[in-house]
């Protein structure tokens, strides 16, 4: 055991914290001395977007210190940026275990700093802790959430004025904060009460009415109110205000799943509570098949991302990926936006780089500018940010990871909205003659067969951290030449902020905030990205590739060309 893991687990035995999390240390210092590493190693980072870590003690895990160690950081930073005018917050938590504790122990801290803080009365989807803070005039907001990661883990999202997710320079400056917190003596906590507000329904109400603006086709929905719905919140945010939502869209006929509305963050149904494996829709696409859902959804645990099944044409239950959901909410949002006289030249879409190209081509067929943005949704709230200050309009946007945002009432990706304009896109498809499934094969004769592949590889503590990085420095330095037979024309590094073309050795500037992603593009149009997670011990690899669709009866065999070639990609790469 090195000395200095020692050191760090002693300051905690010696220091103001309860006696339960002492005899833990002591242990794990006698029985579990690797897990004593894990804990100790290293603080839990205060990332750009917060923090999130596994549960446990430890300076490495998620716990009320931690917690309240990065909200004092947050909250000196707050009144550093604010000096002088009055201070509000909303505090919001999911259904992870101890997500509540956490909550009232940041509202805690921020009342006793003098703040006025908006605490939620029990759980609630992000997408509303960051309506809340605009409808509120908050300056900050904080979302105790691990979103979709393995139930062992919860985090801690920190949001700016404009409701979105910190960024730059305020990110890096909160982090400096936040690492000049060395001990919990410095929490300020136990103060002022009375700074504390609970709300509730009330305010759902308003959030509900804004998500109802949002709706385009009220006549199809009234048409097909009985058309059968099946939705899940796997235990999460969505179990109240997805229904309520889709109720108020004029929905009639919704059908959850029972086992699943119940709170838990051990996620009893599920092996994960992710909406992007088919494993965990697995019961809700059962209930599909009895009822004969014409659409199926699932929320993760904060309500902020969207899983979609539809049947095929032998009613079969197919599982969207993220690009073909944000490809069909952005054309049913354009054609209905254009049919409806709203679009003037002014409207704009946004995506992120790993997002499908299609949704590009998409919004360009309607005359509808778009934007690319590095991922996460603080980068597609910083576009909406700047452009509306050009007196342009937001209609939606998305990434590959399952987010969708319509309307710019909220700046994070949001499962509610996105739920009840999935299910009136699909009565509009009804109306019109043909199904969300018919409609994203049709799409692909018109726009071609875009098909995407993810692969993301897993690594685990302190080593897995130093063999992510390793891996990025091993691409830097030896990209490949060529994918599938096919050269690689432009190499895009945004880290480096460079577009090299390997042919002519030409370097141009790639105009992007920094990250630490790397992009191949081929002459045949495929793309490979590559970028480490932010949230997850993972390195992730996007594949992207495209070819023509002449008619829906190549479908099948198009589909199944692009598939070869994306296994082809994960082979060339060792990937499997």
């Amino acid at each position: 055991m090195e000395q200095y893991i020692l050191d760090r687990a002693q300051k905690w035995l010696d220091g103001n914290y309860d006696e339960q999390t002492k005899q833990t240390i002591r242990e794990m210092m006698a029985n579990d001395p690797k897990e004593l590493s894990e804990s100790f190693y290293q603080d839990l980072e205060f990332g750009t977007g917060g923090l999130r870590g596994i549960l446990g003690v430890g300076t490495n895990r998620m716990n009320v210190y931690t917690v309240g160690m990065a909200t004092q950081g947050l909250a000196n930073y707050l009144k550093m940026c604010f000096e002088g005018e009055e201070i509000k917050v909303a505090v919001s938590h999911d259904c992870r275990n101890f997500s509540r504790e956490f909550a009232e122990r940041t509202a805690d801290i921020f009342a006793s700093n003098g703040f006025k803080v908006y605490l939620f009365e029990s759980l609630r989807p992000t997408p509303e802790l960051s309506f809340a803070i605009r409808e509120l005039g908050c300056k900050s907001g904080v979302m105790v959430t691990a979103s979709h990661n393995p139930r062992e883990y919860n985090g801690y999202k920190a949001y700016w004025e404009d409701g979105s997710q910190v960024i730059a320079p305020h990110d890096k400056n909160i982090i400096d904060e936040v690492n000049k917190i060395t001990s919990v003596d410095q929490i300020i906590c136990g103060l002022h009460p009375e700074n504390i507000e609970i709300i509730g329904e009330e305010f759902d109400k308003i959030y509900l009415e804004r998500v109802k603006s949002l709706s385009l086709s009220p006549a199809a929905a009234e048409q097909y109110s009985d058309m059968s719905i099946v939705y899940t919140p796997i235990h999460g945010c969505g179990r109240v205000l997805v229904p309520a939502s889709l109720r108020n869209y004029g929905f009639k006929n919704i059908h959850c799943v029972e086992e699943q509305m119940s709170v838990d963050g051990n996620f009893p149904t599920v092996e994960s509570p992710n909406p992007e494996e088919r494993t965990t829709m697995r019961m809700a696409i059962e209930l599909g098949r009895k009822v004969g859902a014409e659409i199926v959804m699932a929320t993760d645990p904060d309500s902020d991302r969207i899983g979609i099944a539809v049947p095929d044409e032998e009613g079969n239950y197919v599982l969207l990926n993220g690009n073909q959901t944000c490809v069909l909410l952005t054309y049913y949002m354009c054609r209905r936006w254009k049919e409806n006289g709203m679009l003037d030249g002014k409207q704009y879409i946004v995506k992120t780089i790993v997002t499908s190209e299609m949704m590009a081509d998409v919004a360009k067929s309607f005359g509808v500018e778009y934007f690319d943005c590095l991922t996460g949704f603080k980068n597609i709230a910083k576009v909406i940010r700047a452009e509306e200050a050009k007196g342009k309009v937001y209609i939606g946007g998305g990434e590959e990871s399952f987010g969708f945002l319509a309307g710019s009432f909220l700046r994070d990706k949001d499962g509610v909205s996105a739920c009840s304009l999935a299910a009136e896109a699909a009565a509009w498809a009804k109306s019109i003659g043909t199904t969300l499934y018919k409609l994203i094969k049709e799409l692909y004769v018109e726009y071609g067969f875009y098909k995407e592949g993810l692969v993301s590889v897993v690594r685990k503590g302190q080593e897995g951290a130093a063999e992510i990085k390793q891996m990025m420095v091993d691409f830097r330095a030896n990209p490949p030449k060529d994918i599938c037979g096919s050269p690689i024309v432009a190499i895009k590094d945004y880290q480096a902020l460079t577009i090299l073309n390997p042919a002519s050795g030409e370097v141009l500037p790639l105009e992007s905030d920094k990250s630490n992603v790397l992009q191949y593009l081929t002459a045949d149009g495929t793309i490979l990205s590559i970028r480490p997670s932010g949230t997850e011990p993972k390195i992730k690899f996007y594949f992207g590739v495209k070819e023509p669709l002449a008619s829906l009866a190549d479908y099948d065999a198009v589909s199944a060309s692009l598939d070869a070639k994306i296994e082809r990609m994960k082979k060339e790469l060792n990937l499997i």
